[in-house]
């Protein structure tokens, strides 16, 4: 019985955490927010909507460590630096837009690919460098 209570509150604490994001968008377009929100805004929802994680999820533990950590932490970063009025009314308009499918947002997928890409370079060129010395070395 307590497992369907838990069940039951995570679906709805899921559930806050999409009205969150679409509030936040909508928060993105508003005149009222200032600039430094709205980029970080941007950041939070562009990332909460790409198809592909910083980290990814096959990776135990880590994998869905932004999806429980890094997302809800950039939500609440976020609607702090947003006016209250501004918030509550971006809230009612997400609670009464009608549910649809999770947007992808690809913009964030592809400087997410950049970001693991220049990650693999510098493992790379670690790795090179690290062979080289070791050859140096090993020639002496």
């Amino acid at each position: 019985m307590k497992q369907i209570t838990s069940l039951q509150k995570l679906k709805q604490q899921a559930k806050e955490l999409k009205t969150e994001l679409s509030a936040l968008y909508l928060a993105c377009h508003d005149p009222r927010v200032p600039w430094y929100a709205k980029a970080l805004a941007i950041c939070v929802v562009g990332y909460a909507f790409s198809p592909i994680d910083l980290i990814p999820d096959f990776i135990p533990i880590l994998g869905y460590l932004d999806d429980l950590i890094i997302v809800p932490l950039g939500i609440v970063l976020v609607i702090k630096m947003i006016p209250v009025a501004v918030m509550l009314e971006c809230r009612v308009k997400a609670q009464s837009a009608t549910p649809r499918k999770k947007p992808k947002n690809w913009l964030a997928a592809g400087i997410i690919l950049i970001v693991w890409a220049l990650f693999a370079v510098f493992i790379v060129r670690f790795i090179l460098h690290f062979f080289n010395q070791y050859a140096v070395l090993q020639r002496r």
